[in-house]
């Protein structure tokens, strides 16, 4: 039987509640055929990318954050999982930009926390901030 929009549909959804239901890997291998026939489609890629940085697969998932960005270049919450993606696996400068990023674009209280904005300011005034860590 060939596939139909409708089935693609169908498959997204199943795929929302894969992932909410903790089956990250069973979400990105509905999201896998969604997407397949419908490359340009941004918000499979974001879930998918949602479901492989779930299931701890940390390029996957920052290679579709990035597309996805590509695309939406103003997506505060794709800059905000990108972030918490380099957080993960442990590249701390490439978080902080993204987080800065979402922040800049949506001021949720968890973006700005993440931004750490306010940690900078204090930084800045107490003795030997220039200094390098020991």
């Amino acid at each position: 039987m060939p596939e139909s929009p409708e089935t693609h549909v169908i498959d997204y959804r199943a795929a929302e509640q894969l992932l909410a239901a903790r089956d990250p890997r069973g979400a990105v291998k509905l999201l896998d055929s969604v997407i397949a026939a419908h490359p340009e489609n941004t918000a499979a890629r974001l879930l998918r990318a949602r479901a492989f940085f779930a299931a701890a697969q940390l390029r996957p998932a920052e290679l579709e954050f990035e597309l996805v960005l590509e695309r939406e270049p103003d997506n505060a919450y794709a800059h905000f999982a990108l972030a918490r993606t380099y957080q993960r696996a442990g590249r701390p400068d490439q978080a902080t930009r993204h987080f800065r990023l979402a922040a800049a674009l949506d001021p949720k209280p968890e973006y700005l926390k993440a931004a750490r904005f306010d940690s900078d300011a204090r930084d800045a005034d107490s003795p030997g901030a220039d200094s390098p860590a020991d």
